[in-house]
């Protein structure tokens, strides 16, 4: 059956959404203000990938439900730029305006990419003459600034349909976090848990809480399905007592990572110092899941937290200091991150860079390389090589893109779109997901307010800093052909206004919706 708001949308926009039975509907949930319902749309194969807009829904009537984040925090670039413009940069307009809900695991590619259209050989492929007729003017625009480099694939084919430098390196902003969103999957799955846990020593009935690198970690009540302290601080003081122990001496291990914790950018309101134990993401202010000031020693505020808790639960633990487990610990309790396609998906839709970083790590604990910066950056290039993709001149130096030194491609960019939308890795399909989603979620939701055609069908990454505005992700044409796109533009010598460029590259990007281009 389809629900009235779908109908409505389906009868005003005929070129994107079809419906139809099939042996094996899927369910896609589409919400109004309050109440869930189900939609049982098709699910055919090339074109399955053409159905990211099988959750665009008309602005107004109602609001797309997904399993990103709701906690409603805002881009970590946004604020952070705000305060430190002449390092970071410009920041994202509006806020995240995504739904506190419990986080749920990623859908299905079926389920998600959901098939409207028919198989992929009937719906037209847009010609490369008609595309540059159309893009080229736009990309022209001087509020861009004087470096704009930009490409278009098709999807289901991967074939580049547009290339204006294509090959050419630059700074991607947040744009990088669609790379390390794909390494991650990659290399750890999208089912893969991050574990905190607490070990006992025997021999001197130490309590060490033992960080795994899960930067959602949380010390909120609610914990609203996240992994949380409390919950750690219940189980561990019920195994204690179990022994007939109510005083304990605590400490913390940080010793899953290595190298510098502290990003060049310094600890901000948007990035705490990278370590394997946080809480909050060493927000100061646990109330706001926004920008907030940050703990010195995240590590050691959530030790200090946990401490607080185990009290709480009746267990008496001295002020925590760091150690170190030992291969003669005996573990007490843990608890566990939601899995790796929940964590990608904030990531993405929110642009967290605590997350990124944290990511990163997770590529390069998987690989064997030194959980740093400088081993996330080698284990992230040998990920995306293992998937076949260009990296010719790509350079990573963070996870999070905060890093100016990053180097990455426009086709890069749409080469990972492309092949997260690929039928033979399902496991990258939360990068797809994730994408911020025009005029509804993360950094796009206030953003295509004066484009009623982009709302709801283009899904994008944002990037921003100084001089240096990106946007990449997926529209479907109006022949329902799904379309990856990437637009890196900059100038160092003279930074454009960034809201100026946003429009434009938004507006670049709404051509393409309406672009049949043959």
């Amino acid at each position: 059956m389809v629900v009235p708001e779908l109908r409505a949308w389906r009868a005003a926009r005929p070129h994107v959404v079809r419906v139809a039975r099939t042996v094996k509907p899927h369910v896609v949930r589409i919400t109004r203000a309050v109440r869930p319902r189900a939609v049982r749309l098709t699910t055919s194969q090339l074109t399955a990938v053409s159905a990211t807009v099988g959750l665009a829904l008309a602005a107004g009537a109602v609001t797309v439900a997904g399993p990103w984040d709701s906690t409603g925090q805002r881009t970590a670039e946004r604020d952070w730029a705000a305060s430190r413009t002449p390092e970071g940069g410009t920041h994202h307009a509006g806020t995240s305006g995504t739904h506190r809900t419990s986080p749920r695991p990623a859908p299905s590619a079926d389920s998600v990419l959901t098939g409207l259209g028919g198989p992929a050989g009937t719906v037209p492929v847009p010609a490369g003459k008609a595309l540059a007729d159309v893009l080229d003017p736009l990309l022209a625009n001087p509020v861009l600034g004087s470096v704009r480099t930009a490409v278009v694939v098709d999807v289901a084919t991967g074939e580049r349909l547009y290339g204006k430098g294509a090959e050419q390196v630059q700074t991607p902003a947040s744009t990088t976090k669609i790379a390390t969103a794909v390494a991650a999957l990659a290399a750890r799955g999208p089912d893969h848990r991050i574990q905190t846990r607490t070990v006992l020593e025997p021999d001197t009935e130490e309590v060490v809480l033992v960080g795994g690198g899960d930067p959602t970690l949380t010390a909120r009540k609610p914990a609203d399905g996240w992994a949380d302290l409390d919950t750690l601080a219940d189980r561990t003081a019920t195994a204690l007592k179990a022994r007939h122990m109510d005083h304990v001496t605590l400490s913390y291990d940080t010793s899953l990572y290595s190298g510098p914790g502290l990003h060049p950018m310094g600890v901000n309101d948007n990035i705490a110092k990278v370590t394997p134990l946080m809480a909050d993401e060493g927000r100061l202010d646990r109330s706001t899941s926004g920008p907030a000031g940050r703990a010195a020693d995240p590590a050691a505020d959530a030790a200090g937290k946990f401490a607080d808790l185990l009290h709480d639960h009746g267990i008496t633990a001295a002020a925590p200091g760091p150690s170190k487990a030992t291969g003669r610990s005996r573990a007490l309790a843990s608890v566990s991150s939601p899995p790796l396609s929940v964590l990608v998906e904030r990531m993405l839709t929110n642009s967290d860079n605590d997350i990124a970083e944290a990511l990163a790590r997770q590529v390069a604990l998987a690989a064997g390389e030194e959980p740093s910066f400088d081993g996330d950056a080698k284990a992230i290039l040998a990920e995306l090589k293992k998937l076949g993709l260009p990296l010719d001149g790509a350079r990573f130096a963070d996870g999070s893109g905060l890093n100016r030194a990053d180097r990455l491609s426009a086709d890069l960019l749409t080469a990972l779109l492309a092949k997260a939308g690929d039928p033979a890795h399902p496991e990258l399909r939360p990068v797809l997901t994730g994408l911020p989603v025009a005029g509804f979620t993360g950094t796009l939701s206030a953003r295509y307010t004066d484009a009623p055609t982009a709302t709801g069908v283009v899904r994008a990454k944002t990037g921003t800093l100084t001089g240096v505005n990106t946007l990449a992700g997926t529209v479907v044409d109006k022949d329902g052909r799904l379309l990856a796109f990437a637009f890196l533009t900059s100038d160092a010598a003279n930074p454009p206004d960034a809201d100026l460029a946003r429009a434009a590259l938004d507006h670049t990007a709404t051509a393409l919706v309406a672009c049949g281009c043959r």
